[in-house]
């Protein structure tokens, strides 16, 4: 049982650490496409061959800036070789997550609810 254990917290450590060096590659990317990009969460398979790396968009298109993403993964791949000391770096692919986005939108509704009752009362 503890080794199923340590497996899961070094399964953690190692998305951490994907996302921090990840975050540091893309700023070395020249792509006009990417706007400022957030990573808000990786998740390595249990095999370490892939990790889905999710992010937000401050400025840009999430739609290009993903597409921009998954065309240098190969590029952040390479770099995170350099940076990991594991067996097996893992095929990235990016996803946009629209966390932000929702929380946003529900925080708009709440304030609109709030101002309506307002109002009322």
């Amino acid at each position: 049982m503890r080794h199923k254990k340590s497996t899961v917290n070094r399964s953690f450590r190692v998305a951490d650490q994907i996302q921090r060096d990840v975050a540091e590659l893309i700023r070395d990317l020249k792509d006009p496409r990417l706007g400022m990009v957030t990573i808000n969460s990786v998740e390595v398979s249990p095999d370490y061959a892939h990790a889905q790396v999710y992010f937000s968009v401050l400025v840009g298109d999430a739609t290009e800036t993903a597409a921009a993403l998954n065309e240098a993964a190969g590029f952040l791949r390479n770099g995170l070789f350099k940076r990991l000391s594991i067996h097996t770096v893992p095929t990235l692919h990016f996803h946009f997550d629209k966390t932000t986005e929702r929380a946003a939108d529900l925080s708009a509704l709440i304030s609109r609810a709030n101002a309506t009752r307002a109002k009322e009362d």
